[in-house]
């Protein structure tokens, strides 16, 4: 007869059984859990730690002159990089590598001892670089240095070096557009990034015979500058003279053709080469000529006799008793030197850019209809030229004008201007009094003309330019072969430290050529000028008016007048 189980162990067989079966449950439900539940996260786990997937950049579309001339490409370079877990010993690796690119050994070894199966080491450097890195070998020994690799990546570069640096921007490391046309048309550049995958191991080894893949990257579209790469590079050969003769703070011109209103040259003193970003400030990378305003001073007055002659308050012939100063309100106002009373017409004020005979004009059209004028020619607004970092200006609103505020802005006081919008300011009147949209790259949309002043008005207008030459403050503008005309600006510099005007001026000249059929329009801006000891826009900006008119006219094949 078989033993009987006792109560106490009938209970300790069923304890076991249902630990047992909750145990066999568990386990069951975490089979459940892991192979039906969890699967798919668990699977998407597991490949993503043993595939890499690597960001190919794409080669960014070039940026070209009007004439095809590249300015900036896409070249092949090389990037090199270390799996650190296939190094077993990196202090050697650390002391060949440093020696060949020039990195310190210290950050050599932190990197190659980082917890990471991938690091990159040096990007973008000459492939001749790499494969002297894929050349090297262990200090003493015949053996290949481990765990480093090369791999192909694009690479911005600039043939023409630092040529229209301020207008083209730069590139980051991974060659997204940080400033300028680069940042500006990043979305046409760029193109479409492609993907390197490939399978590892545990260890972080990749493994030879796994799958292997590479997605091409889809290249940029081309921008095509309305940039004369000619006339570019006489432009900053010039305000950079400029700069050393003067000792000015900086010096900055525009050339834009009267006809389209496209900029031929923009450039500015002092100036960068994006090849080497990082020996440069941010001051040097600046665009002065959109991103940095000025009160005009007399180059405002050519929108001030513009209007009144427009609105027929005054004729080139209408004479003014003209002394040396005057008092508006509170506030007086005196001309560049001291005179005895002139009787001058409207033409010769401009001629001789009095500021009492401006302020006389002034009376007569009224704050409002100068205020409204300001705006028509374009001052207080973005140009339309689609640029970072653009300057708007100032122009006040009307209810915030005092009673001696619209004699000031006569002058060119009490406004503030980017050099663009002066420059096409001078434009307008060259093309018939019609304001088009400056551009920086061809064929893109543009705002719609805004008719300024009558063909007559901007005619009469050239007219009273090309005597300021001739024979008033601009004399030194005088182009030799051509009739051209323009205005002197000499406007002291607001000290925003002491609260009023300084003895550091803005010294300008902006002009159009040829007067009769003008194609061009130039303006140069000198900021801050320290020779002569009195500087004026007539003296440091018409000389380099000159040359830069007289060079681009050639340039472009337009024949002289006299």
């Amino acid at each position: 007869m078989g033993r009987r189980l006792t109560r106490p162990g009938v209970k300790r067989t069923l304890g076991v059984a249902v630990l047992l079966a909750f145990g066999w449950l568990y386990v069951g439900l975490r089979v459940f859990d892991l192979q039906a539940v969890q699967a798919s996260e668990l699977e998407s786990q597991a490949l993503g730690q043993r595939f890499r997937q690597v960001e190919l950049a794409a080669d960014r579309g070039a940026i070209l002159d009007r004439n095809g001339r590249e300015l900036a490409i896409t070249v092949d370079a090389s990037t090199i990089y270390a799996n650190p877990t296939e190094i077993p010993d990196p202090e050697p690796v650390a002391e060949v590598l440093s020696a060949v690119l020039g990195i310190p050994r210290a950050q050599m070894i932190e990197d190659l001892t980082k917890e990471s199966s991938f690091v990159y080491i040096a990007r973008k450097v000459d492939p001749t670089i790499a494969d002297a890195v894929m050349n090297l070998r262990l200090p003493g020994t015949d053996h290949r240095i481990p765990g480093v690799y090369v791999l192909s990546e694009a690479a911005r570069a600039y043939p023409a070096g630092p040529l229209a640096a301020q207008v083209l921007g730069f590139v980051g490391v991974d060659n997204e557009g940080l400033e300028g046309l680069e940042l500006t048309y990043e979305e046409t550049l760029r193109g479409t990034p492609g993907m390197l995958e490939f399978e590892r191991a545990r260890d972080g080894k990749v493994i030879p015979q796994a799958d292997f893949k590479r997605t091409e990257a889809i290249p940029g579209q081309d921008v095509v500058t309305s940039i004369d790469s000619e006339i570019q590079f006489f432009v900053e050969q010039r305000v950079a003279r400029v700069q050393t003769e003067t000792g000015a703070a900086a010096v900055t011109a525009v050339v834009l053709d009267t006809d389209t209103f496209e900029i031929l040259a923009m450039a500015s003193a002092p100036t960068f080469d994006p090849r080497t970003i990082a020996h440069f400030t941010a001051d040097s990378r600046r665009n002065r000529a959109i991103t940095d305003t000025y009160e005009p001073g007399s180059t405002q007055k050519l929108i001030t006799v513009s209007a009144a002659i427009e609105e027929g308050v005054v004729s080139p012939e209408t004479e003014f008793v003209v002394e040396d100063r005057t008092t508006v309100v509170d506030r007086e106002y005196r001309d560049y030197k001291p005179h005895e009373t002139w009787v001058l017409s409207t033409s010769d004020i401009v001629t001789r850019s009095s500021n009492v005979g401006t302020i006389q004009i002034w009376e007569k059209l009224g704050d409002e209809r100068l205020h409204d004028y300001l705006r028509l020619f374009g001052l207080g607004f973005p140009t339309g030229l689609v640029f970072p970092g653009e300057a708007r200006g100032v122009v006040r609103p009307l209810s915030e004008w005092c009673e001696s505020c619209g004699a000031s802005t006569s002058i060119g006081y009490r406004v503030a201007v980017t050099p663009l919008q002066m420059t096409t300011v001078f434009a307008t009147i060259a093309n018939d009094g019609v304001r088009l949209t400056p551009s920086l790259v061809r064929d893109t949309p543009t705002a719609d003309p805004v008719p300024v002043v009558s063909v007559e008005t901007a005619q009469t207008m050239r007219s009273m330019l090309a005597r300021v030459v001739a024979e008033g403050t601009g004399q030194a503008a005088t182009v030799p072969g051509y009739a051209v005309g323009g205005k002197t600006g000499t406007t002291r510099i607001f000290d925003t430290t002491l609260g009023e005007y300084g003895e550091d001026v803005m010294a300008s000249f902006i002009g159009i050529g040829p007067i009769e059929d003008a194609h061009l329009a130039v303006g140069v801006f000198v900021d801050s000028p320290r020779s002569p000891e009195h500087p004026t826009g007539g003296d440091v900006a018409a000389p380099a008016f000159a040359d830069i008119m007289q060079f681009s006219l050639h340039r472009l094949g337009i024949g002289r007048e006299q």
